[in-house]
């Protein structure tokens, strides 16, 4: 009985924090900071994008292998760049001016269907990542088995894809 409490014990932090932090960033993205240029910051986070997805996979392959404490800590490095994204792509955001997306015919529909999907799957990821890293910390494993089977590939689609809108918007940046 005690294991279970522990999912429901972290239910209202991780369902304010699934409430909080898209709606953090959504009043960030109006504040504007000036002085401040971190408009280096974009190749970096879509490089921590691209390496979350690696060690994503990694994780996989190590899970499959039986290899449960290289499984663990590659979880929570993701946890922890994940973190680090978000911190990132705010700062940006605080500080810079929109880019507008450039491209014209296909490409443009292509990157917005990218670009949505992606955005409001960042936005799901977020509860499913924090309950199934809460199910593994309670031991719970039959039931972080079954929500990691949809949290897995949410989680690199939005990682492999945060490296692609990176890669289709990066020419129309203006430093």
């Amino acid at each position: 009985m005690e294991i279970a409490g522990k999912d429901d014990r972290y239910r209202k932090l991780i369902v304010g924090l699934s409430v909080i932090i898209p709606l953090a960033v959504a009043v960030l993205f109006g504040v504007k900071v000036e002085g401040y240029d971190f408009s280096f910051l974009p190749p970096i986070y879509a490089t921590v994008n691209g390496v979350t997805a690696i060690i994503l996979i990694a994780a996989l392959v190590a899970v499959r292998s039986r290899m449960y404490k290289l499984h663990e800590n590659l979880m929570k490095i993701c946890i922890g760049l994940s973190a680090l994204f978000l911190v990132m792509y705010v700062l940006y955001h605080m500080t810079s001016e929109p880019t507008q997306y450039g491209g014209e015919g296909a490409s443009r529909y292509i990157y917005f269907t990218v670009l949505v999907s992606h955005i409001l799957l960042s936005v799901a990821v977020i509860p499913l990542v924090l309950f199934t890293f809460v199910r593994a910390l309670s031991q719970r494993f039959d039931r972080h088995r079954k929500l990691a089977r949809w949290t897995f590939p949410i989680w690199l689609y939005v990682a492999v894809t945060g490296v692609i809108i990176y890669l289709m918007i990066s020419p129309y940046y203006t430093s």
